[in-house]
């Protein structure tokens, strides 16, 4: 993806871990530079995943046009690979109409595979993914740890889903899965204007908790009840959305309401700590420091001077 300067004008990527406040700088952003949002992100696309998701609302949507959300029912599977097919036709769309692309999400695979390309893994095969769905992930975790090290040592061990796909490529390729990531274009483009958004750590986690608390006032457990009998058990992508897990464990009883909020708090929490990590060791952005009192408006037009660090 090429940013030229004597070409189009460049399109924004917007990152940073859940809760930083990417959604309201990129709402800022898109109405000063006639621009349309590009969500990046992996649970949106579903459609019903409102509330846990922190979907954005539909007077933000009515400000600006967004793409990527609402595309795929609970039955779909979404991968980084389809995630770049539909990113480009989206930002093909939006530049046919003289619109500037803004990217904006947290999921630090799908903003490298737009960047660096998917590399050489292999296709889904449906019959190896079933059989290791069928392992435990104990079992998973160890032959993970044998074959392939270094993926051990990095992966994030409670998401079985990212476990049985790296196992899924291992087995296929009987490669270690750290080769083919390497196998990718080499160092990732680097877009003129790729900012990730950090806070401190007590704002951060204040900004986590509150967003929680949020979600369970609007609706979350009924939401969730609702999507159990559309099918989002059998969807093992979307039920990794943290937030519809612990609620499901809730609704049979495993837990009460109260160390359910908990639960996802310190949920959201570690997923914010890992985005941040995996951002800053993957890919080249320049970062970019809120503070609590920062205004959406405020901090967009500092982006647009170049002032913001």
């Amino acid at each position: 993806m090429s940013d030229s300067p004597n070409s189009t004008p460049p399109a924004w990527y917007l990152a940073g871990p859940t809760a930083v406040g990417k959604s309201a700088l990129a709402l800022a952003l898109a109405e000063r530079l006639n621009g349309e949002i590009i969500s990046v992100d992996s649970m949106q696309v579903y459609r019903g995943l409102d509330v846990g998701t922190a979907k954005p609302a539909g007077a933000e949507q009515a400000r600006v046009p967004h793409h990527l959300i609402n595309v795929l029912d609970l039955a779909d599977a979404f991968d980084a690979a389809r995630f770049v097919a539909l990113a480009k036709a989206a930002e093909t769309e939006i530049r046919r109409r003289g619109r500037l692309p803004i990217y904006c999400g947290g999921t630090g695979l799908y903003f490298k595979a737009l960047l660096c390309g998917l590399g050489e893994a292999p296709a889904a095969d449906p019959a190896l993914r079933a059989e290791l769905e069928r392992t435990s992930l104990a079992e998973l975790l160890v032959e993970l740890g044998r074959r392939d090290p270094q993926t051990f040592a990095r992966i994030d061990r409670q998401n079985p889903r990212r476990i049985i796909r790296a196992l899924e490529v291992i087995r296929t390729t009987n490669r270690p899965l750290g080769e083919q990531q390497a196998s990718w274009r080499g160092s990732p483009a680097v877009p003129e204007h790729f900012i990730a958004f950090a806070r401190e750590t007590n704002d951060l986690r204040h900004r986590i908790d509150a967003r929680v608390d949020r979600m369970f006032t609007e609706g979350l457990v009924d939401e969730t009840r609702r999507l159990l009998g559309t099918g989002l058990a059998e969807n093992r992508t979307a039920m990794q959305a943290i937030g519809y897990r612990q609620v499901a464990e809730h609704l049979r009883g495993e837990r009460s309401l109260a160390d359910t909020i908990r639960l996802v708090k310190a949920k959201t929490w570690q997923l914010a700590r890992r985005q941040q990590t995996w951002l800053r060791h993957q890919l080249p952005a320049t970062w970019a420091n809120l503070q609590p009192t920062d205004d959406p408006e405020k901090v967009a037009s500092a982006l647009l001077a170049g002032k913001v660090s």
